[in-house]
């Protein structure tokens, strides 16, 4: 039976500092690997350091709304979609999707989708990735290997939650976006994902081990919230 997985794939794992190569070319293989068996995947690529990088220098130099950051962010995420695209050429759809709610005639094996319009970060276009196409998990592959009571770069008894609730997480995320907020899932996709039932899977999004065991559907390391 065919599978469609929708991946919220963090820009800060495509470029940390630099293009990863090396991930690039894992990730490649292990959704081939996926697809060959009859499924479909859906990327949607966010824009990361990249992103942040582009805001602060124009922040820097001129007095932004939120608006203009947000849309320097969008066109990040396209660039990095377009990257993304080149790894599935002859069994990815021609159009990268920016508009999540458009009719898609999906016949290939891979979807690529970047940033919609200001807002909200490419998790809330995920999610409704996710709904036009009836999936029900999300995974988001970002650079953090489970959601923490707080903030664990910083707070060294920080405890990992395997399981939480969407009412605990908004309460971690809060309910506002501003552009370039680095939380484990957008507060906006947050409150779509909740509304339309959905399971998001947070993984080290680096760990790609990891994500072959979730696809897998073995046991596997993450966040799963529900």
């Amino acid at each position: 039976m065919e599978r469609i997985i929708v991946i919220s794939l963090g820009g800060s794992i495509i470029i940390p500092d630099k293009i990863d190569v090396n991930f690039l070319k894992g990730f490649k293989k292990i959704i081939i690997d996926f697809v060959e068996k009859g499924n479909k995947a859906i990327i949607v690529c966010g824009g990361g350091k990249t992103c942040r990088h582009y805001q602060e220098a124009a922040a820097t130099v001129s007095n932004l709304r939120n608006e203009d950051l947000d849309w320097i962010g969008i066109h990040t995420t396209r660039l990095n979609a377009q990257l993304i695209k080149t790894l599935f050429l002859g069994i990815v759809h021609e159009k990268i999707i920016h508009n999540p709610n458009d009719k898609i005639d999906f016949r290939e094996k891979v979807l690529i989708a970047a940033g919609w319009k200001p807002g909200w970060s490419t998790d809330y276009d995920a999610a409704l990735l996710a709904k036009n196409f009836n999936v029900k998990t999300v995974i988001n592959m970002s650079d953090i290997s489970y959601v923490y009571d707080k903030e664990p770069k910083n707070n060294h008894d920080a405890r990992p939650i395997k399981e939480m609730p969407w009412k605990e997480l908004r309460k971690l995320v809060g309910n506002k976006w501003d552009p370039g907020l680095n939380v484990p899932f957008d507060p906006i996709a947050a409150k779509e994902a909740e509304k339309l039932g959905l399971k998001v899977v947070i993984i080290k999004g680096t760990d790609l081990n990891n994500l072959k065991k979730f696809l897998d559907e073995k046991e596997f390391n993450g966040t799963v919230i529900s």
